[in-house]
């Protein structure tokens, strides 16, 4: 049986690479909707390929570009916050939930609403807005599958086995390229430093949330949604080469570790087929080539963003979503070479020291709490002393 697949952020590295797994195997999925921020070129693209019903780019600037690329299809373009949140309405199968930061908070939430099931790949929905998500979860009998490497480990880990036989998780950080430097030279780190991953391939704002070690931060927080064990049973562990996903240790003190090649074919391959398994063209495990796995606690000196996660995660409510908010305005003023690397910590810190608004209850109510949190980041930023 066919099963319809919707794809939210088809233009980015895990939507290209879900796509490849559908490519791979077109007999057993079928694409209704795709989405993409505002390259609309690639999205016509993809979707003269695959042939959605919808393609839908979130900036309505872009529309007529689409349009016009997919004139003469019978592909329906469409554009702005309401049409990707119809597209995700449209009930298919399986959704890709992969819009990258809060923007794509809306339209995971509607699918989720539609009681199918959902593929998480986007970590700041759950991270800003975990209780909302997983209340919706409850309500609608959605099935939540989780897309990062490490917590689509930690649920393969856990297959045969109950969330309260589990002593601890533990997800993996590779440490990220400055894993060895001192504070003086973090201080005198490049964007273009930041970018370059040592082992995985993803976008400019990941690849800096790695560098700093707020995507596991981040990550924390979304493990203590998507596996309640209480945070005193979450750790996280440097393991360089990137082999070794997750771990979960059970009461009896058997451990089970996920590996696999650095590839997001592999998790999403997972969550794509589940609860079967989808053969993938990615490189098969060499562990003799690889000959040694290595381990390390990670230093909270040093990339302080550790610290601040599990701090927010143990304080609730609209904590966290500030730690995103004001994560993503200090990233994004890093790129742009407006402030230092290790200023994205400091600006995190004190938007979290200096702003406390109630919990959200609402996601018009999460959405001021974001808005608020990036102008009093950037209050912040224009008072540091490497403010462009």
């Amino acid at each position: 049986m066919t099963r319809t697949l919707s794809i939210f952020g088809a233009t980015g590295s895990v939507g290209l690479s879900t796509l490849d797994l559908v490519r791979q195997h077109r007999d057993k999925y079928r694409v209704v909707a795709l989405t993409a921020n505002g390259n609309a070129a690639e999205l016509a693209k993809l979707a003269r390929e695959f042939e959605p019903e919808i393609a839908v780019v979130a900036d309505e600037a872009a529309y007529p570009a689409l349009k016009a690329a997919l004139a003469g299809s019978n592909i329906r373009a469409a554009a702005g916050a309401d049409a990707l949140i119809e597209a995700a309405k449209l009930g298919a199968d399986w959704t890709m939930a992969a819009i990258v930061g809060c923007a794509g908070l809306p339209s995971t939430l509607a699918a989720i609403e539609g009681g199918k099931t959902v593929a998480l790949a986007n970590k700041e929905a759950l991270v800003s807005a975990g209780e909302l998500m997983m209340a919706a979860v409850e309500r609608s009998g959605a099935t939540l599958l989780p897309v990062d490497s490490e917590h689509n480990a930690i649920f393969q880990c856990l297959a045969g086995g109950r969330i309260e036989q589990v002593r601890k998780i533990t997800l993996t950080a590779s440490g990220g390229p400055f894993r060895n430097h001192s504070l003086d030279q973090m201080r005198a780190v490049t964007p273009a430093q930041a970018v370059a991953h040592p082992n995985w391939d993803m976008g400019a704002k990941i690849s800096v949330d790695s560098a700093t070690m707020m995507n596991k931060g981040l990550e924390l927080i979304e493990a203590h949604h998507l596996f309640p064990v209480g945070l005193d049973r979450l750790d996280i562990v440097v393991h360089p080469q990137s082999v070794i996903h997750s771990m979960v240790e059970y009461v009896d003190r058997s451990t089970l570790a996920q590996l696999g090649s650095p590839d997001m074919r592999i998790p999403i391959a997972s969550a794509l087929a589940w609860p079967e398994r989808l053969e993938t063209n990615s490189a098969p495990l060499d562990l003799a080539r690889i000959s040694k796995l290595e381990f390390e606690a990670p230093d909270v000196t040093r990339f302080p963003a550790l610290r601040l996660a599990r701090a927010a995660a143990e304080q609730g409510g609209a904590t966290p979503a500030i730690l995103n908010a004001a994560n993503e305005v200090a990233v994004a003023a890093f790129l742009a070479g407006q402030i230092g690397f290790l200023d994205i910590a400091t600006v995190v810190e004190n938007t979290l020291s200096g702003y406390a608004p109630n919990a959200p209850h609402s996601l018009d109510h999460l959405f001021s709490i974001d808005a608020a949190t990036r102008e009093y980041a950037k209050g912040l930023m224009e008072k540091l002393p490497h403010a462009a």
